[in-house]
C-alpha cells in the first residue's frame, strides 16, 4: 500500500539535491490539510520536542534519507512529471516533485495489547488511551504505540503509510482519555480539517494544585521554551509564540485547599497547552514533572490530565459524533487520597465524669490528643499568657511564689467580680480553640487517622456550631452526679461548694450527653470503661470513616460522569 505526496520547490531550495530536499520537506508536504495537523494537534508527541531535527525529520514522515533514496533509486520519483533515479540531481525554483510513499519503508509494524474500542465505523475509530501509551513512535518511544496496537487489529491503517497512518490529533503519553483516529485517507483529511477549522469540541479533566478560581481562562501565546528546549512556555508571538486559549471551571477543592478538580476546554491545540496554561496561572497540574515543582509533582504518579469529552463531526457529514470517557482508576484514586480528612474527636463531659481517663487511653492506643484543661494549666503558669494578663489587670498579688496564678485568690476574684470571671474564660477560650485548630491541623498534614481533644466546655463555648472545620465529633463521658461529687473529692479535693459552683457553669448532664454523637458510659471501674472504648467507641469510629471514604468515591463518581452538574467547591 502507498500514498503519493507532492511538493513544489520554492526559490530558497534551488539547487538543493533531490533526496536532501525531500528529508527536509516531506513531514510539511501534501494537501494544505496535511500540513494543518500540526496546528490542530494537541498535547505533547515528543518528536515535538526533540532536539535531533533528523531524528524528528524522519519520526514525522517515518522514512530516513537511505529510504527516501531507495525510494529514488526505485523510480518511485517524479520531477516535473519524469521519472528521476538520481538522488543527487539538482532541483529548480518551481520545479514540482511528486514521490510514491510505500508503506513497507514506513518502518511501523503491528503490536500487541489491549486497546478499548468506544465508537468505530468505516470511516474513524475512537478509542481510550491509556495513561503511558505512546500514540505513535518516535525517537524516545520507537514502539508500545497505540496506532501499533490499533495497526494490529485495523490492517488497512497501512494504506495511509507513515509512522502515525490515520492519526489526527494527539494526547500526551501520560494523559489518558478519547481519542478519534481515521480509517481511510479520505477521513483523515476530513478530520484534520475540522481540527485545523476548530470544528471538534475537546474537553478534559485536570486536577491542579491548590484552590483554583471558580472559572477562569489563559490567552498567553505558547511556544517552545527559549532556555530549555525540551519544554514550551508562554512565548509572546513576537518571539515565536502561537496564539492560545485555555478556559475552565473548577469542580471540587480539597478541604485544605491543597488542590482543585478543573474541568478544561482548550479552544486551540497547542503543545502541553493544558500544563502550560495552569502552571503559568500558578495552579500547575499534579504528577507533571516539567512543570510543576517536586513536591507537586511527588503528589501524583503521572500527570492528571484526562481527555473527557470529545465532539466531532463525522466525514460522511451525517451528525456529529459525541463521547465521554470516565476516568481511570488512578485518576480516582488521587482524589481520594486529596479528599482525606483526619477524624476529630471531642471529649466532653460535666466535672468528674472521667473524660480524661478516656483521653489517656486514646494516647496509649498511639492516636494523637490534647487537652483544654491541660492547655489551660500552661496559661495559667509563670509567663503563662492568662497569668500575665492577670499581673497586668490585678497586679502581682493575683500570683504565687512560683509565678503561677494563685487559684484562691482568682476564685475569690471572680466571686467579686462576675465580669472578670468572663473576660478570663473569653481569653482561655479563645487561646484554646486557636492551639487546638492548631492542633487538628497538623495531624491533617501528618495524615492521621484520628485525633482527639477533651474539650469540657465544648458545648458551653458554641464550638459545635462551626467553630471546628469539618465539625468534630463528640463523645460524651457519662457518670452520675453523686459518684461525680465522690471522685471529685477524693481525687482533687473539691469541696462541695466548688463543685457546685463549677458544675453551675456548664451544661446540665443530660442536655450535654443529649448533644453528643456518642456516650461512653463510666460508671464502673476503668477495666469496664477501657472495654467500653474498645468494643463500642472505637468500632463505630472506623465504621464512620470507611463510611465517609465510601461517600467520597459515590461523590467523585457522580461528579467525574457529569462533571459541571455537581457543586464546584
Amino acid at each position: 500500500m502507498s500514498r503519493t505526496l507532492q511538493l513544489t520547490v520554492p526559490p530558497n531550495a534551488s539547487k538543493v539535491r533531490l533526496d536532501k530536499f525531500l528529508s527536509q520537506n516531506l513531514e510539511n508536504s501534501g494537501t494544505k490539510a496535511e500540513a494543518a495537523q500540526e496546528e490542530a494537534s494537541e498535547d505533547n508527541v515528543e518528536e515535538e520536542l526533540c532536539t535531533d531535527e533528523a531524528a524528528c525529520s524522519k519520526a514525522s514522515s517515518g522514512i530516513s534519507r537511505e529510504g527516501i533514496k531507495r525510494l529514488i533509486a526505485k523510480g518511485l520519483c517524479l520531477v516535473n512529471g519524469k521519472t528521476c533515479t538520481s538522488a543527487s540531481a539538482k532541483l529548480k525554483t518551481g520545479d514540482t516533485v511528486e514521490i510514491e510513499l510505500a508503506n513497507e519503508e514506513s518502518g511501523l509494524v503491528p503490536e500487541e495489547g489491549e486497546v478499548k474500542i468506544v465508537h468505530e465505523d468505516a470511516d474513524v475509530i475512537v478509542c481510550a488511551k491509556e495513561a503511558g501509551l505512546t500514540v505513535h513512535p518516535c525517537p524516545s518511544c520507537p514502539a508500545n504505540t497505540l496506532i501499533g496496537r490499533l495497526y494490529s487489529r485495523y490492517p488497512e491503517l497501512g494504506a495511509m503509510g507513515g509512522l502515525r497512518p490515520g492519526i489526527v490529533h494527539r494526547l500526551d503519553k501520560e494523559t489518558s482519555g478519547l481519542l478519534v483516529v481515521a480509517r481511510n485517507e479520505r477521513a483523515r483529511l476530513f478530520l484534520t480539517r475540522a481540527f485545523a477549522q476548530r470544528q471538534v469540541r475537546k474537553i478534559y479533566l485536570a486536577i491542579v494544585a491548590g484552590k483554583a478560581p471558580e472559572t477562569g481562562s489563559c490567552e498567553m501565546s505558547i511556544g517552545r521554551d527559549p532556555v530549555h528546549k525540551t519544554r514550551m512556555a508562554c512565548v509572546p508571538l513576537s518571539q515565536g509564540g502561537r496564539e492560545a486559549r485555555t478556559t475552565f471551571e473548577r469542580l471540587w477543592v480539597a478541604g485544605d485547599e491543597s488542590a482543585s478538580l478543573v474541568r478544561v476546554h482548550i479552544h486551540t491545540g497547542r503543545t502541553h497547552q493544558i500544563r502550560v496554561h495552569m502552571a503559568h496561572l500558578g495552579h500547575p497540574l499534579l504528577g507533571d514533572a516539567t512543570y510543576a515543582p517536586t513536591p507537586i509533582a511527588s503528589l501524583a504518579p503521572r500527570v492528571m490530565l484526562h481527555a473527557f469529552s470529545l465532539t466531532v463531526p463525522h466525514p460522511s457529514g451525517s451528525k456529529d459524533l459525541s463521547f465521554t470517557l470516565f476516568p481511570p482508576e488512578d485518576f480516582l484514586a488521587c482524589l481520594q487520597r486529596l479528599s482525606f480528612a483526619t477524624q476529630t474527636l471531642v471529649v466532653t463531659g460535666n466535672p468528674g465524669s472521667g473524660k480524661s481517663l478516656v483521653l489517656r487511653m486514646f494516647a496509649r492506643l498511639g492516636i494523637p490528643t490534647i487537652s483544654a484543661d491541660e492547655l489551660v494549666q500552661g496559661y495559667y503558669r509563670a509567663g503563662g499568657e492568662v497569668s500575665e494578663w492577670l499581673c497586668r489587670r490585678l497586679g502581682s498579688d493575683i500570683l504565687g511564689q512560683d509565678g503561677s496564678v494563685d487559684r484562691t485568690e482568682l476564685m475569690a476574684a471572680f466571686s467579686r467580680s462576675p465580669d472578670l470571671r468572663r473576660e478570663v474564660e473569653e481569653l482561655c477560650h479563645r487561646l484554646v480553640l486557636g492551639d487546638i485548630r492548631d492542633f487538628f491541623a497538623s495531624c491533617q498534614k501528618e495524615r492521621r487517622k484520628l485525633a482527639v481533644a477533651e474539650i469540657p466546655l465544648h458545648f458551653e463555648c458554641g464550638w459545635h456550631k462551626g467553630a471546628f472545620e469539618p465539625a468534630p465529633l463528640a463523645l460524651g463521658v457519662r457518670a452520675p452526679l453523686a459518684t461525680r461529687k465522690t471522685r471529685l473529692s477524693a481525687t482533687r479535693n473539691w469541696s462541695e461548694e466548688k463543685i457546685e459552683t463549677i458544675e453551675h457553669w456548664q451544661w446540665d448532664e443530660d442536655k450535654k450527653l443529649s448533644a453528643c454523637d456518642l456516650v461512653l458510659d463510666n460508671t464502673g471501674d476503668k477495666n469496664a470503661l477501657a472495654k467500653g472504648l474498645e468494643e463500642e467507641v472505637l468500632p463505630e469510629l472506623a465504621r464512620r470513616r470507611e463510611e465517609r471514604s465510601a461517600g467520597m468515591r459515590a461523590y467523585f463518581q457522580r461528579l467525574l460522569r457529569e462533571p459541571g452538574s455537581q457543586e464546584r467547591s
